[in-house]
């Protein structure tokens, strides 16, 4: 078999709040697997993680909206035409529209036809990440080239695709993987079990430093030096912000707290108005997106992180967040929500505690109850970043991915000089 490439296919490229899909491309160049990287978005942060930086792989962007780009996307149209695999693409596209008559199926049509026609000779194989649109595109342009391709699904794709397409796209794939047990046993009720593996994302504990070996033992009791809690993630519906600052404006007048949350989104002026009608704007700070040194370092200063993930009414929710590993990497204690893919990695009084999902006056309790106890959050941090080391370190997944990407390009493994 000759060397080939691996065009992996995003949203959106970078993105802050993907820096999985960035770990892993950069885990598997540095074991050579030759990548190219398509977005179907331009990027919309002006910050970048230090991976994107790292990345060596060249991105090219589909035209985001078919209109900027007529000409690119007539001349993929009418390359595309004259394709064997036309008359199949068409089909599988009419199928889809009939069932889903958006302007979007349009316009991953589109998108498919410029990739299909840009792609390099050497480019044999797609693999793409989110099962929803992304999958869309790769699809058509799997169909129009004769391509392979495989996906990785992760959260949103997973539950608020409707099952006829995951059905239809997983047919098609050669195999897939997905990053929670939740996802992995859905998605396996879809298709043949063997089809879809779960592998973690992990963390690439190489990236980060090693937790402070001490921590303050704040309690809250002290107005000049109160509580430090922290959250990380996109103000969106699914991550539950709004619980948390209902449980927050709950919390006992005699515990002296700060509260500091690092991420945009399209709720983000809404929660500060739900911070100004709670009356507690002057113990919260909302930063925005942040860099990844900034980030570890208020992980570093924090007492307690928290995360209240829930399922939006879109059905949209989280598979097992990275934020979650990055606070354990820190050893910092936790307190979550019992949903998704967080007791897969959080079991509830060992690692952290978990509260149901929508409840904030059971996440006030659990707040309440850890800012008092800096013993029991510094018990609860050092076993979550036990159990990182032990059973959630990245090296695991990428090696199962390498193995299957090798199978794919024929590239060999490189083995180790002799010493």
């Amino acid at each position: 078999m000759t060397n080939r490439r691996i065009a992996v296919v995003v949203k959106g490229y970078p993105r802050l709040s993907e820096t999985f899909i960035a770990q892993e491309i950069l885990a598997l160049e540095q074991r050579d697997i030759d990548i190219e990287i398509w977005s179907l978005r331009h990027p919309t942060e002006r910050a970048l993680h230090p991976m994107h930086k790292a990345i060596k792989a060249r991105v090219t962007y589909l035209p985001e909206h078919l209109y900027e780009e007529p000409l690119r996307v007539l001349r993929g149209a009418l390359w595309s035409l004259r394709q064997k695999g036309f008359g199949q693409t068409i089909k599988a596209f009419w199928r889809d529209l009939k069932r889903d008559f958006t302007a979007n199926r349009v316009r991953r049509l589109g998108q498919a036809f410029a990739m299909a026609r840009e792609l390099p000779p050497d480019v044999q194989h797609l693999h793409v990440h989110y099962l929803h649109t992304p999958a869309s595109v790769v699809r058509y342009a799997a169909l129009l080239t004769g391509r392979t391709w495989t996906f990785s699904a992760h959260a949103k794709d997973i539950w608020t695709t409707p099952d006829w397409e995951k059905r239809e796209k997983m047919a098609e794939a050669l195999w897939g993987v997905t990053c929670t047990a939740q996802g992995a046993e859905h998605l396996q009720s879809l298709s043949p079990p063997e089809h879809v593996s779960l592998v973690y994302h992990g963390l690439d504990l190489s990236r980060f430093p090693a937790p402070p070996e001490n921590r303050p033992a704040r309690d809250g009791s002290d107005p000049l030096d109160p509580l430090r809690i922290v959250s990380i993630g996109r103000a969106v519906a699914k991550k539950g912000f709004g619980d948390l600052i209902q449980a927050l404006a709950a919390l006992p007048q005699d515990l002296h707290w700060r509260f500091v949350h690092v991420g945009g989104g399209e709720l983000l002026n809404s929660l500060k108005k739900q911070v100004q009608d709670a009356g507690i704007a002057n113990r919260v700070v909302f930063l925005g997106s942040k860099p990844q040194p900034e980030i570890i370092a208020l992980l570093r200063e924090a007492d307690l992180f928290v995360l209240p993930s829930k399922e939006a009414k879109s059905g949209d929710r989280d598979g097992l967040p990275n934020v979650i590993m990055e606070a354990a990497s820190q050893g910092l204690a936790i307190a979550a929500t019992d949903f998704a893919g967080i007791p897969e990695f959080i079991r509830s009084g060992l690692e952290g505690e978990l509260v149901p999902p929508g409840d904030w006056e059971a996440l006030s309790n659990v707040i309440n109850l850890l800012a008092r106890d800096p013993g029991r959050r510094q018990a609860l941090g050092a076993a979550a970043y036990a159990r990182l080391r032990q059973d959630f370190s990245m090296e695991g997944s990428i090696d199962g991915l390498e193995a299957r990407f090798r199978s794919l390009t024929g590239v060999p493994k490189r083995e180790p000089e002799p010493v």
